[in-house]
């Protein structure tokens, strides 16, 4: 196969025998030890190994690296390290967003193309208004971040963290004032209308009496 170039975290990358059939996880893994991305579940259900692929999130699990000859790659190294965190890392260290760590890569890469998407307007699954979404509100942030699994369940702290880069930068952006929506622990969606229906209709003994 041709030269394959691939541009991550600014730095260009070259390969010239590359298995075709390798993913740009594993190749950032095996070939280039750029070990931010975690191989989670490799399915793309976990959210581990979210990357930014011209500053949209994908599943690099799921991705073969030939796919994306000359586009701009992000992992988590991009985005900040130790000595130089970006705003929404800091946050995630002040609000305590992670335990074990393993997610947080993903949930962090996540997170920055879901402030982008917010500037931008998109909607979500729980908008309720398509054109005029308010990422801010708590159940959106939730939501958004649904592909992203924290087995250490450290969720109400990531929206926290999220909330406050929002939060922070909304002044600053055309994103409107936030919902003051206190975070006090895992959000779940509301009761359909199929669940409220059956809640709704009188219980009976199988046999007997109602």
């Amino acid at each position: 196969m041709s030269t394959l170039t691939l541009m991550i975290n600014q730095q260009e990358h070259q390969f010239d025998d590359l298995d075709p059939r390798t993913t740009l996880l594993d190749l950032c893994r095996q070939h280039l030890q750029i070990t931010g991305p975690k191989k989670g579940c490799d399915h793309g259900q976990c959210g581990a190994c979210t990357i930014l692929i011209n500053g949209e999130r994908i599943n690099a699990c799921l991705t073969l690296a030939v796919m994306h000859d000359g586009d701009e790659i992000t992992t988590i190294e991009g985005i900040g390290m130790p000595e130089s965190l970006s705003e929404l890392q800091q946050a995630f260290k002040d609000h305590d967003a992670f335990q074990c760590g393993y997610c947080t890569p993903g949930q962090i890469c996540s997170a920055t193309a879901l402030i982008d998407e917010v500037k931008q307007n998109w909607p979500s699954y729980v908008s309720e208004d398509l054109k005029n979404p308010d990422g801010l509100l708590v159940q959106e942030i939730a939501e958004r971040m649904s592909g992203n699994i924290c087995r250490c369940s450290a969720y109400p702290n990531i929206v926290k963290a999220i909330s406050q880069v929002l939060e922070g930068q909304a002044a600053d952006s055309s994103i409107d004032a936030p919902a003051k929506n206190a975070v006090t622990g895992i959000w779940s969606p509301p009761p359909s209308e199929t669940q409220l229906g059956n809640s709704s209709k009188p219980k009976t003994m199988s046999g007997g009496r109602s």
